[in-house]
């Protein structure tokens, strides 16, 4: 695994609204996946949002650790592991956050106005790549 920055090439493919499966730790030590929506920040943290009455928020509250794996859109074989950990979360009272997170993906802001909802930022300490993006740290096989 290797450590930030990424290369250009993979913070070109985590700009994009690709799929994005993240995984948390639950209370019992089970990992537990979902999809999600993503967002790459400028300063090389990822943006997430949570319905503030979901479980997986629950769990990042608890535990922090967080793996968030993107697939290029175009072919899931490239795809991007972040690992890390949620270092920031608040609220998103007036729903800037989901608004961000929404138009990245539907060029639209988030439907659900009526809903509290909480933004989270991980921070990544390491990052793995396959495909296209397999990173040099990484053994031939």
């Amino acid at each position: 695994m290797s450590k930030p920055p990424l290369p250009p090439e993979a913070v070109e493919l985590l700009r994009r609204p690709n799929p994005c499966v993240m995984a948390t730790v639950r209370s019992d030590g089970a990992p537990v996946s979902t999809a999600t929506w993503y967002l790459w920040e400028d300063d090389g943290r990822v943006l997430i949002n949570f319905d503030a009455g979901r479980v997986r928020l629950k769990h990042v509250r608890r535990d922090p650790r967080v793996t968030l794996t993107v697939l290029a859109d175009d072919n899931w074989y490239t795809h991007v592991t972040l690992i890390g950990r949620v270092t920031d979360i608040r609220d998103d009272e007036d729903l800037a956050g989901i608004d961000r997170l929404s138009r990245q993906y539907t060029g639209n802001p988030y439907p659900d106005r009526v809903r509290p909802r909480v933004s989270a930022w991980v921070e990544v300490e390491r990052w793995h790549g396959w495909g296209a993006m397999k990173d040099n740290d990484q053994a031939s096989t």
